[in-house]
Parts: structure tokens; C-alpha cells; sequence
């Protein structure tokens, strides 16, 4: 994970917790952190990390199209784009917006809100990351959501204790260490990202050590970012600036596939993650990663997952359920 923390390092990070949010059951609100939600911290944000920490109850989150999952307490939600997302004890209830519950913001930068019915009991503590840029490869490679629980890991007591002590000064109506909650902020997402590094196949890590590159660096955020375009070598060549001998022997020499091979395998990692995570058609999921059929897409994602793409969202929303019901049944279990 050494190539992961280095480029880590390289992104300037500021940010801390702007919401102390309890809900009672039954609730849905739509979220998204907004530029003046930071500007106790910053005039002029660019890239924003979103997340949330459930210190009490559970919520269901819902990212774009994607399907629900469940978060308990002690765990941490991080999403590394700031999607739309909406958030509740039930996610058919209407979503009401999470701006208009907000109560007036007192000296520390703190926002409240107190909402919903009489039932069950959730407290989040929602906060945000800015980066100097919105087109950062690193944040472009990652899933729209990462689950984090903060009680694992060699981090964990630390994140555990700052939290504690975020609670009380709340408590007061007084925050008294914004540098921690900052530092607090920055270790969350360092280690939801080591976390989801952590659990990728090494395959699917090998473009971390491109990351120190420069050249293959912007490679990389070139495909990431728009993996339908009909690239070669040659085309991404000549938008980093080298030769095309030089730039295809560097890549393959810190990623460990030539550009066009990785490529492919990004375009199916993609094309995975949208039949996940929403219910576009497969023409639509075949086109957004270039391919120019329906056809051809399948026969590449059945090469590449043992399985056509329809088989394997189904496959996949049938795994969902059974993991969503087990979550509840233990969550149900531990509240008894």
C-alpha cells in the first residue's frame, strides 16, 4: 500500500465536520454537501469529499441509482465525489431536504438538525474533504461510496476518542479543536481508501505505482475519466507529452499491462460497477465504457467474469439481498 499513501500525500487536504444530525424513525433526507456548508473552513472549494458517521442507531444510503446499503453504528460512509445521495430509516418515505432541516449555524461552524417521527433513534456526524482540484486521479478511481468501520484497525481508538471528545464540545455548543476535527477528517478518508485498496485483487492494483508518475499518472486520469472514448496508445501518447515507445514502456513498466490491455480491464471494472449500482440497460452500461454493440460488450464481459452481464447483475442483486438481511437480522439481534 506504500504507492497508495504517496499519492495520498500529494493531495492537499482541509476539511472537519459541519452537522450533528439525529433522526428518528420513520425519516429520509436528500443530501449533498454544499460549497457553503465549507465555508467555515474555506471560501472557494473545489474538490469535495463528502462523508458520514452514524454514532448511534443505523441509516440506509442510497447513492445515485444504486442500490440501498445498510450502515450501522461505528461505521463511516465516504463518498469521493460528493454525489447526490439520500439517506433515511426508510427509503421509500419522500426524501425531504437535509438543507431546509438545518438549524442556525452556531460560532464553531456547526450545523444542526433534529427531525422525524417517535420510532428509532439515529445520530450522524456529517463532515467533508476539500482538495485543491476536482479532477484528482486518485478520487476518479474510486467507487461513488466506501463503508468504513472505524473500530478496525490501528486507527481505530484514535478515531474512536476524537469522537468522543467531538461529542461532548457538541454537546456544549462549543467546538474547541477544529484542527482535530480536520486531522480527524483526513485520517477517515485515508483509511477508508487503504480499506478499499486493501480488498481489490492485486490485479486490480497494479495502476498505484503509475500514480507516482507524472505521465502515467495523467494517463491513467485520462482513461478513468473517460474510458468510452476509442483511445490508443499512440492518442494517449500525445496527451501526455512522450513518444509513443517511451510512454507505452513506462506504463506497462509501473502499471504492469500495456495502456490498451488495462483499458479493457477498466472498461469492465466500470461496466461491473454500473450493473451494481444502478438498473441502466446493458446497451446503455455497453456504450458508456465504448463498445459499439451490445453484442460485443457481452462476449467481452462474459470473457472477462466467466458470466453475461444480465446473469451477473442478477447474481449480484441476489448476493445484495441476502447480505442486507443478514445485516438487519444481526442489527436486530444486537438491539434485543
Amino acid at each position: 500500500m506504500e504507492a497508495s499513501l504517496d499519492v495520498l500525500r500529494t493531495i492537499r487536504l482541509t476539511g472537519g465536520i459541519f452537522l450533528d444530525a439525529e433522526f428518528t424513525a420513520p425519516w429520509c433526507v436528500a443530501a449533498q454537501v454544499a460549497p457553503e456548508d465549507c465555508h467555515p473552513f474555506t471560501p472557494l472549494p473545489k474538490g469535495i469529499i463528502a462523508y458520514h458517521y452514524v454514532s448511534v442507531g443505523r441509516l440506509l444510503l442510497r447513492v445515485g441509482e444504486g442500490e440501498p446499503m445498510v450502515v450501522p453504528a461505528g461505521h463511516l460512509v465516504v463518498l469521493p465525489r460528493n454525489d447526490p445521495h439520500v439517506l433515511g430509516s426508510d427509503l421509500d418515505c419522500p426524501p425531504v431536504s437535509a438543507e431546509g432541516l438545518m438549524q442556525a449555524t452556531v460560532e464553531s461552524g456547526i450545523a444542526r438538525i433534529a427531525h422525524g417521527g417517535s420510532g428509532e433513534a439515529t445520530r450522524i456526524w456529517c463532515g467533508f474533504l476539500l482538495s485543491d482540484t476536482t479532477t484528482d486521479p486518485l478520487v476518479g478511481m474510486l467507487p461513488s461510496v466506501m463503508m468504513l468501520d472505524v473500530t478496525q484497525g490501528v486507527a481505530g481508538p484514535w478515531i474512536e476518542s476524537s469522537f468522543r471528545l467531538a461529542a461532548s464540545e457538541f454537546a456544549t455548543g462549543e467546538v474547541r479543536s477544529p484542527v482535530l476535527l480536520s486531522r480527524l477528517a483526513e485520517l477517515l478518508f485515508i483509511e477508508a481508501v487503504q480499506y478499499y485498496f486493501a480488498g481489490l485483487p492485486p490485479e486490480q492494483r497494479n495502476w498505484l505505482g503509475g500514480l507516482r508518475n507524472p505521465f502515467v499518472s495523467r494517463a491513467l486520469a485520462l482513461l478513468h475519466d473517460r474510458p468510452s472514448r476509442h483511445w490508443t496508445t499512440e492518442a494517449l501518447a500525445r496527451e501526455v507529452g512522450l513518444s509513443r515507445s517511451a510512454f507505452a514502456e513506462r506504463f506497462t513498466e509501473l502499471v504492469g499491462a500495456p495502456p490498451m490491455r488495462y483499458l479493457a480491464g477498466l472498461r469492465m471494472q466500470v461496466a461491473a460497477r454500473r450493473l451494481r449500482e444502478s438498473r441502466a440497460s446493458i446497451a446503455l452500461i455497453a456504450e458508456e465504457v465504448g463498445y459499439e454493440s451490445e453484442v460485443s460488450f457481452t462476449k467481452a464481459f462474459k470473457r472477462a467474469f466467466g458470466t453475461p452481464p444480465a446473469t451477473w447483475r442478477r447474481e449480484q442483486e441476489a448476493a445484495m439481498g441476502n447480505t442486507d438481511a443478514a445485516r438487519v437480522a444481526s442489527g436486530a439481534t444486537k438491539a434485543e
